[in-house]
């Protein structure tokens, strides 16, 4: 169907895969407010929302859902603005849209509601437009005026973590189609809980939709004799509790592995002792183990559960990362293991206790194939934090880090690695250089701006303490006097090379080109906006990048006010791809402290880029072609993923990013041609990766890269 937008208003009805509404052409740049119903919706999106322009091109719109069926999206229109389209997200489950209406709104009237809803993002936006930045200005301003800055998570749950009787018929159908379900094993090592969340932990396995399981306590001594009351009662109930009770008090590693001697399940799974199941969790295990024979570790999210019953801070995660399990343990809970590898690694090793699970996947992981490892992305563990719950690890915290320390070094030593204590007691991999550091090639296209080059370069050559560099500044057509002059004081400066390469600005080309005339194994490529924090910098990516296995590493990169700028790329932001945390105060921790720990990303900006020189030639370097200015960098990391490299960001190399002061807004009708012809190539190349990034739970919002439902 199709409708017509005339002056502030417009309207449509219908029900189907797809409705189009076009737009009068006036409204190409305008500031807007979007308002509609989805009938029968709930406030759930069942469509996708698009603005075409004249020439086809297409930009993704973020809905806010707003009240009953309502929808919104406040924002301004791209130029040439000529048609919304919403498209079903579900075959099985079409919308039906009504009362689409549009009013165009003043910028009195934006700077005031901004103003209402988020004074600091606000008085963000009027900074950056006054420094002449009116793309980041703008991002900020609609951030502000966003109809719903979060889902909360009662709301999400009832919405999303809700089985109604179909879908319980349905698992219950297909659990009893299955040939041969495998037995999944859970250990409980038990000592002296609250006998009341003892009695709710077992009930929370017992009560599973899924039958083929066993459960195997070994209580540790408990002095409470209603604890071994208790857990005898439920085993002469339930032939599936099996049993042991141990003489002296071992501690969980010990006690552990007295249950996983009682276990003859395929997989087993860790459940402690105050803590709960979801009613699907053993059925979601199951279900992958029987998909694929060849899994070793199975997790899925978590969420915490107090006194009262209700669920908070739920830890949505991310796909298998070797670099964010060095740092902390976010694979637990729930975290399933195949019996024979757990038994071939000796169990939990004591000594460890606090940190008995990180030590166990820090081992596990070290010959582990990423194949080998499953993500479920839904909650299926609910950890108890209350008062009286007798959670081992909070007896200890000190010795669980110094345990989760112990551990990580372990592991590092026989790489040659060394750990260190992170922020907020979270672990560190350090690793070695290479002896002798090998050359490093920092290739830094420019085009004048002397002032911020200057700057650039006095950062790598003065005051970073890396031993072995080259710099190739890549000269797009300079012309002004203090770039002459800023080029005649280096003149004597031997590890500098000037590298003219004329011709229209193509970011791509000129990267190659300064690769090409590179002598050095590891490349850099640098913005020439970006300034130096700190000397140790350069080597932290280097160390990461000359790893065999690792393609591009990436910097933490501030905005001059200290915010956050670069956290590494989520894909699918905006349509394509995002800055994780992008805005937040450069000391915060982020998402579950992920701004303080190294990790995996899918890709990280070509404002500071490390990788290996023989890696970028293997891909073929960045697409002059087709990506000549924007997202070169995201493409030249998928590619680099797709041949098997793993990408990196670290939070131990900031500097400063003074971001795009070189090279201006996207904010001619030149400019946005090309900025939507490459939005295109990266959805006809990179489609589906884009729109499930491995890093970036699937249960977060694809509206920023802020970890938000």
């Amino acid at each position: 169907m199709a409708g017509r937008a005339r002056g502030a208003l417009a309207v449509a009805e219908s029900e189907g895969q797809e409705v189009r509404v076009e737009l009068e052409s006036r409204l190409g740049g305008a500031w807007v407010t979007l308002a509609w119903r989805d009938v029968g919706s709930g406030g759930r999106p069942r469509a996708l929302l698009s603005v075409l322009t004249a020439d086809g091109a297409s930009t993704a719109l973020t809905e806010e859902p707003t009240t009953g069926d309502g929808f919104a999206w406040t924002g301004r229109l791209p130029e040439g603005a000529a048609t919304l389209r919403f498209t079903a997200l579900s075959r099985s489950a079409p919308f039906a849209l009504d009362g689409l209406t549009l009013r165009r709104r003043s910028r009195v009237a934006l700077a005031l509601g901004a103003a209402r809803r988020r004074p600091d993002l606000a008085a963000r936006a009027v900074y950056w437009r006054l420094l002449g930045l009116k793309l980041r200005g703008r991002g900020l301003l609609a951030q502000a005026l966003a109809h719903r800055a979060e889902t909360g998570y009662a709301a999400w749950i009832a919405r999303f973590d809700r089985l109604g009787p179909e879908e319980r018929a349905r698992i219950r159908a297909e659990i009893a189609g299955w040939e041969a379900p495998p037995l999944v094993s859970v250990l409980m090592p038990v000592h002296d809980p609250d006998p009341r969340v003892l009695d709710a932990a077992i009930r929370s396995v017992r009560g599973q939709f899924y039958a083929c399981w066993e459960l195997c306590i070994a209580d540790d001594a408990s002095t409470d004799p209603a604890i071994p009351r208790l857990i005898a009662r439920h085993a002469a109930e339930e032939p599936r509790i099996r049993t042991l009770r141990r003489g002296e008090n071992g501690h969980i590693a010990r006690a552990t592995n007295d249950a996983l001697a009682l276990a003859s399940g395929v997989f087993c799974a860790f459940l402690d002792h105050d803590d709960l199941l979801a009613e699907t969790a053993l059925y979601e295990v199951a279900k992958v183990v029987r998909d694929d024979s060849s899994l070793v570790l199975v997790y899925s999210d978590e969420d915490k559960v107090d006194a009262c019953g209700h669920r908070f801070e739920p830890h949505f995660k991310s796909d298998f990362d070797r670099e964010l399990l060095n740092g902390q343990n976010y694979v637990n809970h729930l975290c399933a293991v195949r019996t024979d590898a757990l038994r071939a690694l000796g169990g939990l090793r004591p000594g460890f206790e606090g940190s008995q699970d990180h030590d166990l996947l820090l081992r596990l992981a070290e010959t582990l194939d990423r194949d080998a490892v499953r993500h479920i992305p839904k909650v299926l563990y609910h950890w108890r934090a209350a008062a009286g719950s007798g959670t081992f690890s909070d007896r200890a915290l000190a010795r669980a880090e110094d345990a989760r320390l112990r551990a990580l070094a372990e592991v590092a030593g026989r790489r040659g690695a060394r750990a260190e204590r992170g922020p907020q007691g979270f672990n560190r991999l350090v690793r070695p250089l290479p002896e002798p550091p090998p050359l490093v090639s920092v290739v830094i296209p420019t085009r004048d701006r002397a002032e911020l080059l200057a700057l650039a370069l006095d950062g790598v050559l003065s005051h970073t303490a890396y031993p072995n560099i080259e710099v190739i500044v890549v000269d797009n057509d300079s012309h002004e006097e203090a770039t002459r002059a800023l080029f005649a004081r280096h003149a004597a400066e031997l590890r500098l090379r000037v590298l003219p390469v004329p011709g229209p600005f193509n970011f791509s080309d000129l990267s190659n080109r300064g690769a090409a005339a590179a002598r050095g194994g590891v490349l850099l490529f640098l913005n020439n906006d970006i300034e130096v924090l700190e000397p140790g910098w350069l080597a932290e990516l280097v160390s990461i990048a000359v790893e065999p296995e690792i393609g591009a590493v990436g910097a933490k990169l501030l905005y001059p006010d200290g915010t956050l700028q670069h956290g590494g790329i989520v894909l699918g932001v905006g349509g394509i791809a995002g800055h994780s945390h992008l805005g937040i105060a450069g000391d915060a921790p982020g998402y579950f402290a992920r701004m303080h720990l190294t990790q995996e990303v899918s890709a990280v900006t070509g404002a500071c880029l490390a990788v290996r020189a023989e890696v970028f030639r293997q891909v073929g370097g960045f697409d002059a072609n087709a990506l000549a200015v924007a997202f070169n960098d995201v493409d030249l990391c998928l590619r680099l993923r797709r041949a098997g490299y793993r990408n990196v960001w670290t939070p131990y190399a900031r500097l400063i990013h003074h971001e795009s002061k070189s090279r201006g807004p996207e904010d001619t009708p030149e400019k946005r041609a090309r900025f939507e012809a490459e939005s295109r190539v990266m959805r006809e190349r990179w489609g589906p990766e884009l729109r499930s990034d491995p890093y970036y739970n699937p249960n977060l919002s694809r509206a920023s890269g802020h970890f938000r439902l």
